[in-house]
């Protein structure tokens, strides 16, 4: 195969096997057009030096015992490098990363399956501007939610970052959820936290928690509602247990009355 070598590609690899880590450094070795800059069998390792020294590919396993690459993904800063998944497990499955059949390599893989990725990953890597690779990787992200295994159970903590550090942040403890651009930005107490989600993405992870919409963009906790007043408008504010104060907004004015009146919470 004649090899485009007229950009270098800096690439990192994450996997927590050895022998995951050494199948792919050997395939990236036959091509000079191509420079490991790092591997890493710790995902947070992975992840800090990912967002760091920003290669322009990572080949990224699913599944680890730590951190499970999709949850490496999100917390990755933008713009996102190419990131190619790497499984084993086809539950999470082709279909969802056909449409950028870059994304994926299903082990066992041979020289010839990696050539045809790394065929993609080129031509990417020239034509593709940040915002592209942006919204591709949001979309392969919903995709692979909406491919979930039967039976999936939603996760006790999740990753989510503040003051340049990673933190694992237990879901039974966040009071806020807030839209902000690519990420959300969840509220713990008196601490915030950043992740790369959708608002929807997060009320669908924060289900076994009795969560009320205030807003386009806000959601909180009912279980850490401290406090409820009312502006002169009628809208209404809620206090959460940490001293964090949100207001509703006047479009969900009426289904937060609804939610209060149900719990007979709401201020006569």
């Amino acid at each position: 195969m004649q090899q485009d070598v007229s950009a270098n590609i800096k690439i990192m690899i994450v996997d927590d096997e050895p022998a995951g880590r050494r199948a792919i450094r050997e395939c990236c070795a036959r091509h000079p057009d191509l420079t490991v800059i790092g591997e890493f069998g710790d995902p947070r390792a992975a992840l800090q030096a990912i967002n760091s020294e920003q290669p322009e590919v990572v080949f990224l396993d699913i599944r680890m015992e730590t951190l499970s690459g999709i949850e490496v993904a999100r917390a990755l800063d933008d713009p996102p490098p190419i990131v190619v998944f790497v499984t084993a497990y086809d539950e999470y499955a082709v279909e969802a990363f056909e449409p950028n059949a870059v994304d994926y390599l299903l082990q066992p893989f041979d020289d010839a399956r990696f050539d045809g990725t790394l065929q993609r990953v080129r031509q990417r890597h020239r034509a593709e501007t940040d915002n592209e690779r942006e919204r591709s990787f949001a979309a392969l992200l919903e995709r692979l939610d909406e491919r979930r295994p039967t039976g999936y159970a939603a996760p006790q903590r999740l990753l989510a970052e503040s003051g340049g550090a990673f933190h694992m942040v237990n879901v039974a403890d966040i009071e806020i959820v807030e839209a902000s651009r690519s990420y959300v930005k969840l509220t713990v107490g008196r601490e915030t936290f950043n992740a790369r989600s959708t608002l929807q993405r997060a009320e669908e992870l924060l289900d076994r928690q009795p969560l009320l919409r205030i807003s386009r963009s806000c959601i909180v906790n009912s279980r850490h509602i401290k406090e409820i007043n009312r502006t002169p408008r009628g809208d209404f504010i809620v206090v959460l247990a940490g001293g964090v104060t949100v207001t509703s907004s006047e479009g969900y004015r009426s289904k937060v009355r609804q939610y209060f009146d149900t719990l007979r919470l709401a201020p006569r």
